[in-house]
């Protein structure tokens, strides 16, 4: 059995748990940062940067004292290709891309145990620390991700684009558990440093993506209204994402003003009001079903459109191009083009797409929500 080790609770407290259920655990942990970036000291907690020398001492910390076999697996060539070269291409196109969503399908779930086994390891299954279940569908035999049964942890929606190839060796021990009850298992293990360790947060560690990009690729540009008013100059469109409120360098205005889109040909940030936010309708780019089949539609679903957004009901319809398009009941805050959608039926994750733009129910490019909402 290999397990991805990242030197977290979470990591750790599912080692214990393989170990005593009897499997003989093999620790892999991934190392992706490459140091001729210069990005800066971390300022939180993120999973690519500097820090990741520390990440790699502590998951060897952990393997000596659960006396697992640990190795360290150079991704940084496929990290680059399958997740850096997607994530500054996404922002040099005015999308807000989740790195971690592609992280997952591509190199922890990928590349990672494939490079094990070139490097000589051998084992039959993987299993990680992620907050989610595994099922089998009695009838089909195909296997399904079902979120974790501690809701704030729950992690489905980032495993969104895994396949049945992935699913079918792979282990996830903390589903049924919460927390509270991980950071138990850890602590009667003796691991209690691991308890003061921050949580990843975000993707770079200092905060600042700046240092992925070439210089002439974030050139600024105009701040404009939806009516295109310039109100101002914006500093390069990676700096921004829907939604943003801080940081836009306006004011005197007469209502709090939040970017609403960002238009890549023109080189310019569209900012409106809070109203300005809201869509009822997405189209959902090269959707990934969980179960490899196509599903059939239209068909109602939960769907969310960020991880911490409520799942909200919705119709999806396939479209002539095999895109889906996805219509809310209500009128969601901030569907920004370039993030994941995931579907849901009930606690079944389903699958999910890419994110292309938002209408309102009118039809319109840019979703106004009505007075009433």
């Amino acid at each position: 059995m290999a397990l991805g080790l990242s030197g977290g609770v979470d990591s750790a407290a599912a080692a214990i748990l393989l170990k005593d259920a009897g499997y003989e655990v093999i620790g892999i942990t991934m190392s992706i940062y490459d140091p001729s970036l210069e990005i800066g000291e971390a300022v939180g907690k993120g999973c690519f940067g500097p820090n990741e020398v520390q990440s790699l001492e502590a998951a060897r910390k952990v393997a000596d004292a659960l006396a697992i076999p640990h190795h360290i697996i150079d991704l940084k060539k496929g990290f680059q290709k399958e997740v850096l070269a997607y994530y500054t291409s996404s922002y040099q196109k005015g999308q807000t891309p989740n790195p971690c969503v592609m992280c997952n399908a591509h190199i922890k779930f990928g590349l990672l145990p494939q490079k094990a086994r070139e490097e000589g390891l051998d084992f039959d299954l993987f299993a990680t620390g992620h907050y989610v279940q595994k099922k089998q569908d009695p009838t089909t035999g195909l296997w399904q991700i079902y979120k974790g049964l501690d809701a704030s942890k729950d992690q489905s929606y980032f495993l969104c684009f895994l396949n049945q190839l992935q699913l079918a060796s792979t282990l996830f021990p903390l589903g049924a558990l919460d927390k509270r009850e991980a950071r138990e298992i850890v602590a009667d293990k003796g691991l209690d440093w691991l308890l003061v360790k921050k949580e990843s947060q975000d993707f770079i560690q200092s905060g600042d993506h700046a240092a992925l990009f070439d210089d002439g690729s974030h050139q600024p540009g105009d701040m404009v209204d939806s009516e295109g008013r310039i109100l101002g100059q914006h500093r390069g469109l990676i700096h921004y994402t829907i939604g943003q409120r801080k940081g836009l360098g306006i004011s005197g205005q007469p209502e709090p003003m939040f970017v609403i889109r960002i238009d890549a040909q023109e080189n310019k940030v569209v900012v409106g009001t809070g109203k300005e936010l809201f869509g009822y309708e997405l189209t959902a780019l090269n959707p990934h079903w969980i179960s490899g089949i196509r599903q059939q539609t239209p068909q109602r679903a939960l769907v969310r459109i960020r991880q911490q957004h409520i799942a909200a009901p919705a119709s999806l319809t396939a479209m002539d191009d095999g895109n889906i398009r996805v219509k809310f009941d209500k009128p969601q805050l901030a569907i920004t083009p370039g993030q994941i959608v995931a579907f849901y039926e009930g606690e079944r994750l389903l699958g999910g797409g890419v994110i292309e733009g938002r209408r309102s129910a009118a039809g319109d490019r840019e979703a106004r929500c009505a007075s009433s909402c």
